[in-house]
């Protein structure tokens, strides 16, 4: 009886344990980067890890790099026609369909990854954010915001107005609004996957894609002799892990607080991991061959006028269309953005 009792236990335990392993949930979700970008390894991955941990592996995301599933750019396409059940991916493809995107993508002029962070979790900005995905029928995560990117990686140097005027230049979202525009420059957007063989071969003069550390692997240095900083076009930038609202309402209560609280993990802790990636990349830039280029700080101004007439321009364009959106939205970060400036003087930012 007992050794009966003891093998009816063990295969009782045996059972659960195997129960345990397997998740109630899965998720594929695509990304807009290839597999072993910074993006895919400190955003989704991250993400991933930190959603198994809480849920105790009842939840499991599967990432998946640019174009296995779909197509880079077309992420959240594919997670409102149902092809995914979730997408991770960056407002800024999403500018040209709605430039609303502008605001949480990140614009010249616009705040920098702390203003922009506190904003989102504190001032009401990811409400915002989850106001707007609600209007294209998606849940939206906040998973992965940016330091401040390179402006660009170029063949020729940039430091003047008048440098831009024609130059074929890879971007993307507010910044390549305000490059054709305000500049005269020759956007293009290509995938992130494309941009080193774009430069490589000279099809642009110059790239912008990301924060010193995540371009650092990805080899522009050795395509193109200048480094241009600061990153004015893109002070930060935010990711998002987005779901539809009906996909979201069959997660059970407890595990929609452990995903969100997973989300929210990553997102301040891939901030701190770029801060201090970005000082090893750009040591490593200037011990390089490459020339780096500092903007003058009348061009730098110049540049950030040029994004918030772009956008309070585009804000306006879009409230005569009877769209109010784009004007409440960036109302209020204009707001907590003219706050932040002149509060926090106090602040020791070195």
């Amino acid at each position: 009886m007992k050794k009966s009792l003891a093998a009816l236990c063990s295969a009782v335990m045996f059972a659960c344990a195997s129960s345990a392993l397997a998740a109630d949930i899965t998720w594929r979700v695509p990304t807009s980067v290839p597999e072993g970008s910074p993006f895919y390894q400190n955003f989704l991955e991250r993400f991933a890890r930190h959603v198994s941990t809480l849920t105790s592996g009842q939840v499991e995301i599967q990432p998946f790099g640019a174009g296995v599933i779909v197509p880079a750019l077309k992420v959240f396409e594919a997670v409102e026609t149902g092809v995914v059940p979730a997408g991770h991916s960056t407002s800024s493809y999403l500018v040209n369909q709605d430039p609303v995107n502008a605001i949480f993508a990140g614009f010249p002029g616009g705040m920098g990854p702390d203003a922009y962070k506190a904003w989102l979790y504190q001032g009401g900005g990811k409400e915002k954010l989850e106001q707007l995905r609600a209007k294209q029928g998606l849940k939206t995560l906040i998973v992965g915001i940016g330091s401040s990117e390179i402006l660009a990686h170029a063949n020729k140097p940039i430091r003047s107005a008048e440098d831009l005027k024609g130059l074929k230049y890879r971007t993307s979202g507010a910044w390549a609004e305000v490059m054709r525009d305000y500049f005269g420059a020759v956007p293009t957007v290509v995938p992130p996957g494309e941009t080193y063989t774009l430069l490589q071969r000279k099809g642009v003069d110059a790239v912008e894609w990301a924060p010193p550390s995540a371009n650092l692997p990805e080899g522009f240095h050795q395509a193109a002799r200048y480094i241009v900083v600061p990153g004015v076009h893109q002070p930060t930038f935010m990711w998002e892990v987005v779901l539809k609202q009906e996909t979201w309402d069959k997660v059970p209560e407890d595990l929609q607080r452990k995903i969100e609280a997973a989300a929210a993990l990553t997102t301040h802790e891939s901030l701190n991991y770029f801060y201090d990636a970005d000082i090893k990349a750009m040591e490593q830039y200037r011990k390089g061959k490459n020339e780096i280029i500092t903007l003058s700080p009348e061009f730098i101004k110049q540049l950030t006028e040029a994004g918030q007439a772009w956008i309070n321009k585009t804000a306006e364009a879009q409230k005569a269309k009877g769209n109010t959106l784009m004007a409440e939205i960036l109302a209020d970060y204009n707001d907590y953005h003219q706050r932040w400036k002149a509060e926090s003087s106090y602040l020791i930012r070195d």
